[in-house]
Parts: structure tokens; sequence; C-alpha cells
């Protein structure tokens, strides 16, 4: 089994650091996705990635059914609209883990849905990036607990 992780990020995440610090913070998605690798468990790797177009988002996942062992995705607005990438994930047989970095479940009443959470296997929210490590974390323990039975 690969031990590929896919982490996949929506749209307008490219200008985290810059977009609204006072809810997202002030690190960059580099700063994200260096954390994320920092936290690996041995023999683990990832891809990181992020688009502001749902086909690409669909299609990454896609990919990752023939690449990956688990999925960590902050689907940005897409978590609140997109059908689509709902049931890319359901076609996924690995975990899923949704990260938001703002709490959603204390913002708009539109943010407060999300379609992605129907297949995830945990939803963390309002963690800030740390929230990327701790998905990231889960899905090497999973993975690894999963290739251990």
């Amino acid at each position: 089994m690969s031990k590929l992780i896919t982490v996949l990020n929506g749209p307008n995440l490219n200008l985290l650091g810059k977009r609204q610090p006072e809810i997202y913070g002030r690190e960059t998605l580099a700063d994200v996705e260096a954390n994320c690798r920092k936290v690996l468990a041995d023999g683990f790797d990832l891809v990181f990635r992020q688009s502001n177009h749902e086909g690409q988002i669909v299609d990454w996942i896609q990919e990752a059914r023939q690449t990956s062992c688990a999925i960590v995705i902050n689907p940005g607005a897409y978590s609140h609209t997109s059908v689509a990438i709902l049931d890319a994930l359901n076609t996924f047989e690995g975990p899923v883990f949704e990260v938001h970095i703002s709490q959603i479940h204390k913002r708009e009443a539109f943010r407060q849905h999300s379609f992605v959470s129907h297949r995830a296997d945990g939803v963390i929210a309002g963690f800030g990036i740390e929230g990327y490590e701790a998905a990231v974390r889960r899905a090497c323990a999973v993975v690894a607990k999963a290739t251990k039975a």
C-alpha cells in the first residue's frame, strides 16, 4: 500500500497569510506545507496542492485513488457548494480528513454546512493551521493501523 498522503486546498487558500489574517492568520500555504511535512510518520510522504478550480480538485481526488493512502482536504468555499467534490471523494477508498482553519460553525449560516463532511472520516475546524498537522498525524495513524491489521 502506498504511504502517500494527498493534501488538497481549495479556492483562495493561495492567499493564506494575506487574506483576512484576523480570521485565517498570517502563516502562508508554504508554512502549512512545511508543518505538514514535519509531522509525517516514518515512511510517509505527501503531495500538497492548491487550486481555485473545482474541476482540478476533482481530478486530483481521482488521481489519488491510484496514488495515495489518505486525503486531507480543505475545500474552502467548495465545502458548502460542491457535490462534485463530494462525489469524487466517495470514490476514494482510503480515509479522508476535512480541515477548516476557522471555526465554520461560528460563522455565517451558509458556512455551517459542508458537503465534504458527509464523506470525511474526521473534521477539524477552528484550530488554525494546526488543524492540518492534526489531520496528517491522524491519517498516518489510521493507515499504519490498517496495514498492521
